[in-house]
């Protein structure tokens, strides 16, 4: 560990510059969107919607059956159902929304609005 340190202390780094010259429009690279990073699609992400909304929609169904009784079990099974089912189904079917929207082309919906995994 010693030896590790040692060597963090024997980097050399160089100043920034303190300020942006006049006159000179500079962009900053992160911030700049081609358009083919607008239009790719993050096919993981999808997936994971996917399969968010319907494991929430299996546990909300669940859900309805046991609180129903169709369905053996407790009314405490079914809350816990319930609240697993909400918790799933709603991120997967805001993803899966976004991702929808985007393909079938509607203003405001990008596949960069989902988040690449």
């Amino acid at each position: 560990m010693m030896k590790n340190m040692e060597a963090r202390r024997r980097i050399r780094y160089s100043r920034l510059r303190e300020d942006e010259p006049d006159g000179e429009d500079e962009r900053d690279l992160r911030f700049e969107y081609t358009p083919s990073s607008l239009d790719r699609v993050p096919w993981k992400s999808v997936a994971l919607a996917l399969f968010l909304v319907s494991l929430g929609s299996l546990l909300l169904l669940l859900s309805y059956f046991i609180f129903s009784g169709h369905m053996p079990g407790d009314p405490s099974q079914a809350y816990g159902l319930l609240t697993l089912g909400f918790l799933s189904f709603l991120p997967g079917f805001y993803e899966t929304r976004i991702a929808y929207y985007s393909w079938r082309g509607a203003n405001g919906y990008r596949f960069s609005s989902i988040p690449g995994y």
